[in-house]
């Protein structure tokens, strides 16, 4: 298995295509796939923390990582995503997963959780009054973007 890059509307169709419950964000950093025999079996998108808190210039956020189900696929693509931000200058990176998700891959990688139970809740609120709409519009297949009253954990690895 090999780290290849990858065009942002590629990588956009491919989580829009496999992921199980999200579609691709519109905006990153950097994204890599992994190819395995020329072709792509998964993929990372990179960018800044969505949590304003935890945007600190120096933390990126592993916002999606999508496999079609090949063996050891998500930690190579943890660990890739955590080099290129570490060889970037960042001092960590973070991701988030379902609570009912085992964070093996993660483990495997290095990773540590962080916070158990955040996130999921909805985006309005007294200070920040908006309608939350379940899917936005997009060229690809609708998928909620934003899954509502579904807990995470927090995931961390710290690059220094």
């Amino acid at each position: 298995m090999i780290a290849v890059p990858i065009e942002l509307k590629d990588a956009q169709a491919n989580i829009n295509r496999y992921h199980r419950h999200h579609q691709a964000v519109h905006r990153d950093k950097f994204r890599i796939a992994a190819s395995e025999a020329g072709q792509i079996v998964g993929v990372v998108q990179v960018g800044r923390p969505v949590s304003r808190v935890l945007d600190d210039g120096r933390t990126l956020e592993v916002l999606r990582l999508c496999t079609q189900g090949d063996k050891n696929v998500c930690s190579f693509l943890y660990s890739r995503a955590a080099r290129i931000a570490k060889e970037l200058g960042y001092s960590k990176i973070i991701t988030y997963i379902l609570e009912s998700e085992l964070g093996t891959s993660l483990k495997a990688s290095g990773w540590v959780v962080d916070a158990n139970n955040v996130g999921g809740s909805d985006w309005n609120t007294p200070s920040r009054p908006r309608e939350v709409v379940a899917a936005q519009i997009s060229m690809f297949e609708e998928k909620p973007k934003y899954p509502v009253n579904v807990k995470k954990q927090r995931w961390v690895k710290h690059l220094n």
